[in-house]
Formats: structure tokens, C-alpha cells, sequence
């Protein structure tokens, strides 16, 4: 669902929208610092219809990102903010809020506009002034976006708030387990299914444009890799290949798709031109090579492969060539993908029965465990490279999906409340 008509701008008062200088503030969160202190920041309800909701939506975002640390609205001393008057900066000194969000909601015409100001409480600044128009139902959309400017104001980094998630939505006991095709808001509202459940889907993946995804399709017949665009509903196949083929992945630019195809025991990896629809081989060793995934420029890819007697992560050339090990850890390395800004590349690890998702550098160094538990998997990238979406199963237990960030300290459930498996983030929404 697009934001129509998005109106984006810094403020120097209500009634005139223009570009400022944002004044420097006196507060900020430091995401690279290996224990962050979450920032005490007030959200009060924003004025007017749906502004309740539109802030606590914002308070949630922020909350979760666990590098802020929201107030509660009953200790607010100062309520029905005015946007075009400067808050009374001594009534939230007194409760230590370090950075304030307020705003206001008004109709016209049919259309939703939402202004919002962002204070530096001790400094007395404001920060940042925004007006955003849209339709009424996109509210939540808003309210994203708005958090996704607070949090890159106080950290400096893009926020990921305004993104979707696509996933494998599972009902059922093991035995009769069904795997729908599902995906639905980062926070896990609005969520939609997308396929009816009769065939086994595994592995959905985004294209750059957030409009059209990838996944493998499993039925007793043999397995497909299809497109499906989420516009227009339209589901096409690759093609035929003999064999079972899985492990879809988008390159950078959408117009490729690397994936891999098992014969006899035996399984490469290709890539498809999804203009001419030709497909070329890119590994050919007496080996399991699979789940391929793109550098940020196209250039290389990373596979797991088990050529040196078990799985481990290897990185090639764009047309296969140079394929070089990177992991040389104790245990198996599978499921590798590579973060948006080409900085890390993030992993599930098997040691004994643990299995941790795990990062590391391109080159194989500088690898970092973020989690342990009985089964983690399949690892996702927020489309800021600062967050990780993955699966975990407790024993006996139901596959639900996490969270967590590069330093491994902020870990927790994400919102959807369901079972869940093979998530797939989107880049921002436009």
C-alpha cells in the first residue's frame, strides 16, 4: 500500500513549511555502544482524530527498538500540547524526559495530515518538524514514518519502522503442519495471507522495489520456484527444472534471481536473468551447495556448501568464479545472507544441539554470536542493517519469530502473535 501524496518537510512554525538547520542536540543515542541506556522519551497523544493511536503506535516502535525507553502518559504533567506552541520544558525536566514528541491530527478534504515536532527537553531545542498527508487508513503507515524520523534524528541511522515482513505462517501439530504464505506490517499489524495452504511454501524473499517477492512451493509432484507480485496478485513460475529447486533469492537490482537446484544427492546453485529468463550454473562441485544471497552490488555472492566435509560459508564472484571459504569456525554455518550495507554477513550456526544466529565480516572475521538457543533460523535483515529478524522453536514448542540487534543485546519476540518461520524483511516502503 503506497503513502499517497506524501508530504515531507522541516517546519519553522505551523503555518509556513520550509527547510531549517535542525539545531544540533544535546542528546543522542549511540547505537555502536556495546550496553545503550534506552533514552526516557515522552509521547504524549498527539490532538485530534486517531492521534491517541498514531503516538502510541510511535511509543511502540521506539520501544521495541530497545534504545528508547517511553514514559508513561500518567506522569505527564502538561497534557493537550499545542504544535505551534513551544511545550512548558520544566513540567517534563521534572520527570526526566530527555527528548518529547508531540503532535497534532487534522482532516481536510478527505485527506489525513499529521504534524509532529521532536524537542530536546534540557536544551529546550526543537529538533525536528514534520508534516506528513496521506489518506485516512494509512494512518499506521504515519505513524512508521514518523518514528522512523525520530529514531534517525537521535541515532543517526535510517529507521527500518515503515517496512513489511514477509514470513511462513504455520497452524497445525507436526504431524499436519500447514505453511501459508503470509506477511504483514514490521510491528505485525495488518497481516494477510497469500496463499490458500494446500502446497508447502519455504524461503519468501522481497525484490528491491518491496513489491514483488520470490519463494519455493513444494507439493508431492516436485517443487517451483514462483514470483508473486503483492500489486497485482499475479503468480508466475520460473520454469520448469529437473530436479527440486529452492533457496530463491532476489539480486540487488530485481533483476536476477540465484537459487538452487538438487539432482541425485547433488545440489548447485544458478542464477536466472528474469528479462530473457535463461538460467546459468554458477557452482559445479560433487558437493551441496544452496542458499545463495547477493552482495549490495551484485558482485559476489555468499553460499553455505559442505565441499570441506560439512557446511560451511563460502563467497564467489557474480559468475561463480573464485569461490573462497570464510568460516572456519567449530560447527555447521548455513543460511547466509548478506546485510544492506554490504558490512556483515549474518548466519545460524549449529555447535553440538545449540544453534545461535550469528554475523560476521565478508572476509570471515570478526564473527559474533548474538544468540543461543535450541533451534534458531533463518535470519533476516532490517533494511537499516542494524536489526535481525529469525525464527526460533523451543522443544516441542511452536516456531515463532524474533528479534535482534547486531550486539546481541536487545533480543525479544516480535509482535506477531502466531507461529512463524522463514521471515523476510522489506527494504522502507516508499
Amino acid at each position: 500500500m503506497r503513502l499517497s501524496t506524501l508530504l515531507l518537510a522541516l517546519c519553522l512554525s505551523l503555518g509556513g513549511l520550509g527547510f531549517i538547520p535542525a539545531a544540533r542536540a544535546e542528546i543522542e543515542v549511540d547505537v555502536n555502544k556495546g550496553d545503550v541506556k534506552p533514552l526516557p522519551i515522552a509521547i504524549p497523544g498527539f490532538g485530534g482524530d486517531r492521534g491517541a493511536e498514531i503516538s502510541q503506535v510511535i511509543a511502540s516502535n521506539l520501544e521495541r527498538s530497545g534504545l528508547f525507553a517511553p514514559l508513561d502518559p500518567k506522569g505527564f504533567a502538561e497534557q493537550n500540547l499545542q504544535i505551534a506552541i513551544q511545550p512548558q520544558f520544566a513540567l517534563w525536566k521534572a520527570i526526566n524526559a530527555q527528548a518529547l514528541v508531540n503532535g497534532q491530527v487534522t482532516v481536510e478534504g478527505g485527506r489525513l495530515r499529521v504534524d509532529f515536532r521532536l524537542w530536546d527537553v534540557f536544551s529546550e531545542q526543537q529538533l525536528l518538524g514534520l508534516q506528513f498527508t496521506s489518506t485516512p487508513e494509512n494512518w499506521r503507515r504515519i505513524a512508521h514514518k514518523i518514528s522512523d524520523a525520530v529514531y534517525e534524528r537521535m541515532t543517526g541511522e535510517k529507521g527500518y519502522f515503515d517496512t513489511r515482513v514477509v514470513f511462513v505462517a504455520e497452524t497445525g501439530g507436526r504431524l499436519n503442519r500447514t505453511k501459508t504464505l503470509a506477511i504483514m506490517d514490521q510491528d505485525g499489524a495488518n497481516p494477510s495471507y497469500l496463499s490458500d495452504g494446500k502446497a508447502i511454501v519455504m524461503s519468501p524473499r522481497f525484490s528491491s522495489n518491496s513489491q514483488e517477492i520470490t519463494f519455493m512451493s513444494l507439493r508431492p509432484e516436485g517443487s517451483s520456484i514462483y514470483l508473486f507480485n503483492l500489486e497485482t496478485a499475479r503468480r508466475e513460475s520460473l520454469g520448469e527444472f529437473p530436479g527440486m529447486v529452492f533457496a530463491p533469492r532476489f539480486s540487488p537490482d530485481g533483476g536476477k534471481v540465484a537459487f538452487a537446484v538438487e539432482r541425485a544427492g547433488n545440489s548447485d546453485i544458478y542464477v536466472m536473468d528474469l528479462q530473457s529468463r535463461q538460467a546459468r550454473r554458477l557452482t559445479s562441485d560433487p558437493a551441496i551447495d544452496t542458499s545463495p544471497s547477493f552482495s549490495p552490488d551484485g558482485g559476489r555472492l555468499v553460499f553455505n556448501s559442505d565441499r570441506g566435509g560439512a557446511p560451511q560459508l563460502y563467497v564467489m564472484n557474480g559468475d561463480g568464479t573464485s569461490a573462497a571459504r570464510i568460516s572456519f569456525g567449530t560447527g555447521r554455518y548455513t543460511s547466509p545472507v548478506w546485510s544492506p550495507a554490504g558490512d556483515f554477513i549474518a548466519f545460524t550456526k549449529q555447535t553440538g544441539n545449540t544453534f545461535h544466529i550469528g554475523v560476521m565480516r565478508p572476509d570471515g572475521s570478526d564473527e559474533r554470536l548474538l544468540t543461543s538457543s535450541y533451534l534458531d533460523d533463518s535470519p533476516t535483515w532490517a533494511p537499516n542493517g542494524r536489526v535481525l529478524m529469525f525464527s526460533r522453536e523451543t522443544p516441542g514448542g511452536p516456531s515463532r519469530l524474533w528479534t535482534v540487534d547486531i550486539t546481541g543485546r536487545i533480543l525479544r519476540p516480535a509482535p506477531y502473535p502466531g507461529s512463524g518461520s522463514d521471515p523476510a524483511w522489506s527494504p522502507l516502503l516508499n
